[in-house]
């Protein structure tokens, strides 16, 4: 399943260099997927560009993740985009902006990472990276505690690729994507029981069109509570392709891991 994984492991430098603030375009019509079997990581693809401060507590990682601000000392993203649990000062996290080339974004160097604990490459996608200071000013992203949330509409947000086998993003794309429920998700027509029902929470349109994609890996999928307030209730995960249909986005189900990330980061004094 890891080269279903969103995230361009063969285009690392690109990913940094987009994290970082240097502009990436599009890639040209017809570009080939970036794996030779076709099969690709996430960005938003079907979407729109986000308005400045309209998902504060978006992040964007310099592997060529995504995350979320969970409090103003950890970020929460998936467990594929870090290799171990331990110190890392080597992760630059850039927030507040929509435009990653903006002289208005805030960095944060990380100083350590926690990776969920027996993650394999299946399930249990999560993982928090600690930040060297708080970052103050940007609201952070509660995390669902119980399966209230975990149907209806999603918001997906993230930097990554626009269509299969494209370039990073410099401006936030944004989408909306339906529940889809583990029986249809695991179904010979979609998934055909790849998917842990336990771990994991699909969301995507049979027909295509909208999806994560390459470079969106580790970033939240969300929608409002009952106060009207925004709650994650996934972390991207994987895919086959992106936007394909009858193969919607998997995401780490938040509320099944609740209890762990919090115990966690609390642990890491967040």
């Amino acid at each position: 399943m890891a080269s279903w994984r969103r995230i361009l492991g063969g285009a690392a430098a690109a990913l940094t260099a987009a994290a970082m603030g240097t502009v990436l375009q599009a890639a040209p019509a017809g570009a080939s997927p970036a794996s030779g079997d076709g099969i690709v990581s996430p960005s938003v693809v079907g979407g729109s560009q986000a308005a400045q401060g309209e998902f504060p507590f978006m992040v964007r990682l310099s592997m060529g993740c995504g995350g979320a601000l969970y409090s103003p000392t950890i970020v929460l993203t998936a467990a594929h985009c870090v290799s171990r649990t331990g110190t890392n000062t080597s992760i630059t996290a850039t927030m507040g902006v929509v435009d990653l080339n903006s002289s208005s974004k805030i960095t944060r160097k990380s100083n350590y990472v926690y990776r969920a604990p027996g993650y394999n490459g299946s399930g249990k996608d999560w993982a928090l990276i600690r930040l060297s200071s708080p970052v103050t000013g940007l609201a952070t992203l509660p995390i669902a505690t119980n399966t209230t949330y975990d149907t209806g509409t999603f918001t997906v947000a993230g930097w990554g690729a626009a269509r299969e086998g494209g370039a990073q993003q410099r401006y936030l794309l944004k989408a909306t994507v339906p529940f889809v429920d583990d029986a249809t998700c695991n179904s010979s027509a979609m998934y055909d029981g790849e998917v842990i029902p336990s771990d994991e929470i699909c969301a995507g349109l049979v027909q295509g069109g909208v999806d994560t994609c390459q470079g969106d890996s580790g970033g939240p999928m969300f929608r409002r509570d009952a106060a009207n307030a925004w709650i994650q209730v996934g972390i991207v995960s994987w895919g086959e392709g992106c936007a394909r249909p009858n193969k919607p986005g998997v995401y780490t189900q938040v509320s099944y891991f609740a209890s762990a990330i919090q115990s966690a980061a609390s642990s890491l004094g967040g």
